[in-house]
């Protein structure tokens, strides 16, 4: 895979009317600069604004993948993206000048040919992989959906569709290299549907500007004088319909014996574009859809959002250690005598992160509390468990250096175990709520592996400036 990062050398458009809404759209790919990543610009609304390709931003996954961002919407853009990331392509601005993009033959391979004309320029920043070193699992029972990715040193997808529909039956294919097989193997493969859809997916206001030029429909029922004339009218199909002797509306020809499984790949290979960055995993995926896809996508996305905090702040990777004393100098405003955490040893972005304070004899409060008889006291505990909880609100934001988290309320605190001298506190904080400004934390502490105390917090999230200036919190 390639190691810098690219776009295109000069701009290509493109026209035709999209799938879903049938409206006609011009479509042009312009180069973007190094971290860009891909967006797409609506230059009919005013001041042409753009819906970054992020998975934050999906909004409709009925049959296609729908952004949205502020009053910009673009629908079904999982194609364009599919050969976006099939020609490794990094940072790229799609303009188009309606709501959706020209659907073409229904396959990635229009948008991919168009690619290929501008040539690709190598841009002076490396890619920005996401290596998955971990199994991240997403599975739908309902629907039969299991998707998960699995570490290796490359980009591998593999897939397998089951209808159980025997005019389609379960099929399965498998990209391995994109270099070697996305144009070939994998662009071309068209959308497709079943015939008994057709009518329901128009009374839904889809397929709009679907053909059978565009979309490959697999006969799975009777064609009846009666709904031939329906699908007619409301498609407004010129050419007549035929029950296919291969299993296809009107015998078209398929371009692979599995194509509609490779077409699956190609909506996989584009949903998980809205990841925000390249990685290297084995997926496989069986029987995936949009909306799995785009669940998958979410997950993925927080792992990476997670790695890039912790690539900021943790310069030196350490073993069993996320976040080191260094690090959380970084991240924290508290210093001595009033750090009471010395590292972070799981973290989990807005889920969950855990904590270690090492108890000594030297510790300022043992002076005093209690002379003969040192004893941490609870109230210091509860700050420690705050200090790491504020570990992980603070993180979730795009700019932590400025933010401060201001703990409100504490409920249901209690102590259980004592901690002294030579203990080590594990402290454990889950985040149960997040609006906004404001965030609900449970955290528990544990002395040697035993339950020490817990307790429920609230906190603010306010600007540091704010506060040193003496503003008001909220």
């Amino acid at each position: 895979m390639l190691e810098q990062q690219r776009t295109i050398k000069q701009p290509i458009s493109i026209s035709g009317y999209g799938l879903h809404t049938g409206v006609t759209t011009n479509l042009t790919f312009r180069p973007a600069p190094i971290n860009y990543g891909i967006r797409f610009r609506r230059t009919d609304l005013p001041d042409s604004p753009e819906v970054p390709a992020l998975v934050d931003f999906v909004v409709d996954v009925v049959r296609g993948t729908t952004l949205q961002y502020g009053e910009a919407k673009v629908h079904t853009v999982e194609h364009i993206l599919a050969a976006i990331v099939g020609l490794q392509i990094d940072n790229i601005v799609i303009e188009l000048d309606n709501i959706e993009p020209p659907i073409g033959d229904g396959s990635a391979r229009p948008f991919a040919d168009a690619l290929l004309k501008c040539e690709f320029e190598i841009q002076d920043a490396p890619k920005d992989y996401l290596i998955i070193d971990q199994t991240v699992r997403y599975i739908d029972e309902k629907n039969g959906v299991d998707i998960v990715a699995l570490p290796t040193d490359d980009y591998r997808l593999t897939v397998m569709i089951d209808y159980q529909n025997p005019a389609l039956g379960s099929q399965h294919t498998g990209l391995f290299n994109l270099e070697k097989e996305f144009l070939d193997e994998f662009a071309s493969a068209r959308t497709f549907c079943f015939l008994h859809e057709l009518e329901s997916l128009h009374a839904q206001g889809l397929i709009r500007g679907g053909t059978l030029d565009n979309a490959i429909v697999i006969a799975d029922e009777d064609l009846t004088p009666d709904k031939i004339k329906r699908i007619t009218k409301k498609l407004g199909l010129k050419e007549s319909l035929v029950m296919g002797s291969n299993g296809i509306l009107n015998d078209k020809v398929l371009r692979y014996k599995n194509e509609p499984a490779r077409h699956k790949l190609l909506d996989l290979m584009g949903d998980l574009a809205l990841i925000g960055a390249p990685f290297k995993a084995q997926i496989l995926a069986a029987r995936p859809g949009h909306a799995s896809n785009v669940e998958f996508a979410k997950k993925i996305r927080k792992l990476y959002q997670q790695q890039a905090l912790i690539k900021k702040y943790q310069f030196e990777k350490k073993e069993g250690i996320v976040f080191d004393i260094n690090a959380l100098h970084k991240i924290l405003p508290h210093r001595y005598p009033f750090l009471l955490v010395d590292k972070i040893i799981d973290f989990h972005l807005d889920e969950k992160i855990v904590g270690v304070k090492n108890v000594s004899i030297n510790e300022w409060f043992f002076q005093g509390h209690f002379p003969g008889r040192p004893v941490m006291p609870g109230v210091l505990i509860i700050e420690a468990m705050a200090q790491v909880g504020g570990i992980l609100l603070l993180n979730g934001l795009e700019n932590p250096e400025g933010k401060l988290a201001m703990f409100t309320t504490i409920s249901n605190a209690k102590f259980r175990k004592q901690v002294v001298p030579g203990d080590q506190l594990v402290l454990e904080v889950l985040l149960r709520n997040r609006r906004s400004k404001i965030a609900l934390l449970e955290g528990k502490a544990y002395r040697n592996g035993e339950l020490a105390a817990e307790a429920e917090l609230s906190a603010a999230i306010v600007d540091r400036d704010s506060f040193e200036n003496g503003k008001k919190l909220l």
